[in-house]
């Protein structure tokens, strides 16, 4: 057998490095040309915020962070793509199982994620972690995020649970007011304020298009003998808590609720904290 020497492993090992990098240039100046064809918009920054290897040989997944001024106005966005280096797409399908490559291109949580203002259940010294973003008035959240926190508080001491608002107002507007309630709850100290807001039937005050504050504000109050105002409801503090969150959220691509990751991983199936604490 022949031998292959240190110095032609190295070259060979450069030369992978030295192509990757080639790829991931003309993947950034591809994304570059894209958008600068709008006149409207202005790029400040553009890179590589993940890469990720795909089954099929040859093509990778990129997560590109995107800072730019559109319209007068700065947005930071997230754009994912695919790459064999010569052909670039914005999804690719697995023709066998039918699997959206999209659906691998989830970046990891980090710690910052963990934090303790969004532990709603269990120990944060735990070793399983669940980190699940919601909308209060989802049809799937109503029924699911209750068993997630409630399974939790059985295991209590063996995995920690943290809660992010995700309200999707396209969908849900009256989600706005409720979701800043539940906040301004949480900072008020109301126990279990988050389980108590997704086992109350709100149509009985309100249905999900609702766009008065008021009416939302009114049947909170009446649920949680509390006194809120319009005011309070719209103080800075409770709408820059509400928009961190969903920063967060957009942070690690999510697009719907619920989204749930368990142990720093999204789990498309929602059920492998059912195999947690045991």
């Amino acid at each position: 057998m022949k031998l292959i020497s240190v110095f032609t492993l190295s070259v060979l090992f450069i030369g992978s490095l030295l192509a990757n990098d080639s790829v991931d240039s003309k993947v950034l100046d591809f994304e570059k040309n894209r958008f600068s064809k709008n006149k409207r918009v202005e790029i400040k920054d553009i890179s590589v915020n993940l890469k990720k290897q795909m089954p099929q040989a040859g093509w990778f997944g990129y997560i590109i962070d995107l800072d730019v001024d559109f319209a007068g106005k700065n947005v930071k966005a997230k754009d994912v793509v695919f790459s064999n280096g010569e052909l670039i797409a914005p999804e690719l399908f697995d023709i066998k199982t039918g699997l959206a490559l999209k659906d691998l291109m989830t970046p990891k949580l980090t710690k910052e994620y963990y934090k303790d203002k969004n532990l709603i259940a269990g120990n944060s010294n735990a070793k399983d972690k669940i980190v699940v973003f919601s909308d209060p008035l989802c049809p799937f959240c109503m029924d699911y995020v209750p068993d997630v926190i409630n399974y939790v508080k059985k295991h209590d001491k063996s995995i920690a649970l943290y809660y992010y608002h995700f309200p999707l107002l396209r969908i849900h507007p009256a989600s706005n007011a409720l979701t800043k309630l539940m906040a301004l709850g949480k900072t008020k100290n109301i126990e279990d304020i988050e389980l108590k807001v997704y086992n109350i039937d709100w149509d009985k005050y309100f249905n999900s298009r609702e766009t008065n504050a008021e009416k939302i504000l009114k049947a909170f109050n009446s649920e949680f003998k509390t006194n809120f105002s319009l005011d309070d409801l719209n103080s800075k503090e409770i709408t820059n808590e509400v928009a961190e969150d969903i920063k967060m959220g957009e942070e690690v691509l999510v697009q719907g609720t619920p989204t749930i990751f368990i142990n720093g991983e999204q789990d498309k199936s929602k059920l492998k904290y059912e195999k947690l604490g045991k």
